[in-house]
């Protein structure tokens, strides 16, 4: 009984409560670890999408941009520095205020918009894009505050938040097969097997077989250690490059920080102030729908696989979740990325025990400490990371089994919204493809008092989105 006591009077324990969410310390470091460890790739990722923006020293916007590094370029070095403060800082905001296990980090979806199409198809500089980004940011604080997001989530019915589950499963094991080598893009059949006698796809195997073992056998750590695992194996064959790493570095991010171009960005294209805040409010409303989903699908899909929902159904401290994400975006643009959104990868940590603040909060220090390490991050290759994101795949999956597949009204979105995710490469889509539908099935057959309003209103957006705005 006095051990008990004494763990319950722990500042960790008072802070983070992990008695009563049935975790302690040693899972949850393990967990921060696994997540940090599957989500590391991201920090390497940001900047090299944004450097094809034109975030970079000579302003080169496209292919010009592509020999252009974070070891020879400043503008690009200070675009990762800012990438990973960015995200240490939304992250322990996570931790601290709503106490959940997820990262914050911003989205290689959205920092494509941001790079391919706000800036390189519409035209506008990095500068601008930030300030619209800001906009978007404190967009989404007003909303929260209005608790207008927490009622979106609350107005998704039960087959639907299964069905994003099981499609975030199906996004995030193409994902890792994808990035393993194992499924290649294929002109002919859009997609096919990769070679199987390719080093690169022979170690993303080995990398399932030996997380898959360990998981049926129960071994704690099971993520982490096929992770590493995997890594070791790497060297030998010649992908996990060990050799000429400059291990420590000096970070700085005075080259994206605070770089608004609010000027600019409202006498865009000299079309007129009208027409230059018609083009801005597409780019925002892009932005802001697609990291509203992404972070309501990643939040809702990995709480159905965990112990976050409440007897009252709603998730465990959803509003300062979102909350989280809208202040951590703002803070973001200043800094030199792009929006924050809830990463994915945070499944990794989940599937191994993480249940609290704590677990995000060695993702965040881990965040951190990665400014000094750029070449270190780099250590872990993809085919290491990837089998991880196929298991969470395997594990999230379990969702679709408890929809309503007998009701057809139920079931045809559900299945666009399990489908389009991966198929659309994008969760957002896959929301939007099952709000789309659910209310057209339902009002079709005579149900419509089955539908919350607000999944008119997000239905009809959606289209909106679709018809002025195409990817």
């Amino acid at each position: 009984m006095q051990k008990v006591n004494k763990r319950k009077n722990t500042l960790l324990e008072k802070v983070f409560k992990l008695s009563q969410n049935n975790t302690n310390v040693k899972t949850e470091i393990l967990a921060g670890i696994t997540t940090f460890i599957t989500v590391a790739y991201v920090l390497l990722v940001i900047p090299n999408i944004l450097k094809f923006g034109g975030m970079n020293a000579a302003g080169v916007k496209g292919d010009a941009a592509g020999i252009l590094t974070i070891a020879n370029d400043p503008v690009v070095a200070s675009a990762f520095a800012g990438t990973c403060l960015a995200s240490a800082l939304g992250t322990f905001i996570m931790a601290l205020y709503a106490n959940l296990p997820f990262a914050l980090a911003p989205g290689i979806g959205l920092t494509a918009f941001f790079a391919y199409s706000v800036c390189i198809r519409m035209g506008y500089t990095w500068q601008q894009g930030l300030a619209a980004v800001l906009i978007s940011g404190l967009l989404f604080i007003l909303i929260t505050l209005t608790s207008i997001r927490e009622k979106i989530v609350e107005s998704l019915p039960e087959n639907l938040k299964l069905a994003i589950t099981g499609g975030i499963g199906l996004f995030v094991a193409l994902i890792g097969l994808k990035s393993g080598h194992i499924v290649v893009a294929n002109p002919g059949t859009l997609v096919s097997f990769g070679d199987f006698r390719d080093p690169h796809t022979i170690l993303t195997l080995i990398g399932i077989i030996i997380i898959s073992i360990l998981m049926a056998r129960k071994v704690k750590g099971s993520m982490l250690i096929g992770i590493l695992a995997t890594t070791a194996i790497g060297i030998p064959m010649g992908i996990t490059k060990i050799s000429n790493i400059n291990l420590f570095s000096m970070p700085t991010i005075g080259k994206t920080f605070l770089a608004y171009d609010f000027k600019g960005l409202l006498s865009h294209g000299g079309s007129g102030v009208l027409g230059a805040i018609t083009s801005i409010l597409m780019v925002i409303i892009t932005l802001s729908l697609v990291d509203l989903f992404d972070t309501i699908g990643t939040l809702v899909g990995t709480a159905q696989k965990s112990d976050m929902i409440q007897s009252d159904g709603k998730i465990r401290n959803m509003k300062k979740a979102l909350f989280s994400d809208a202040i951590g975006t703002s803070i973001a643009s200043g800094l030199g990325t792009t929006t924050l959104a809830t990463v994915v990868e945070s499944t990794a940590g989940i599937a191994e025990g993480g249940r609290t603040g704590l677990t995000t909060m060695v993702v965040g220090i881990l965040f951190l400490v990665s400014m000094f390490f750029s070449g270190l991050v780099g250590i872990v290759p993809a085919e290491a990371t990837s089998p991880a994101l196929v298991i969470v795949g395997v594990l999230m999956m379990s969702a679709v089994v408890k929809i309503d597949f007998d009701d057809f009204t139920e079931a045809v979105p559900a299945f666009f919204t399990i489908a389009f995710m991966p198929f659309s490469y994008s969760i957002a889509n896959g929301i939007a493809a099952g709000l789309i539908f659910y209310p057209i099935m339902k009002i079709a057959t005579g149900r419509r008092k089955e539908v919350h309003p607000i999944m008119y209103i997000m239905a009809f957006l959606f289209i909106l989105r679709f018809i002025l705005i195409p990817d």
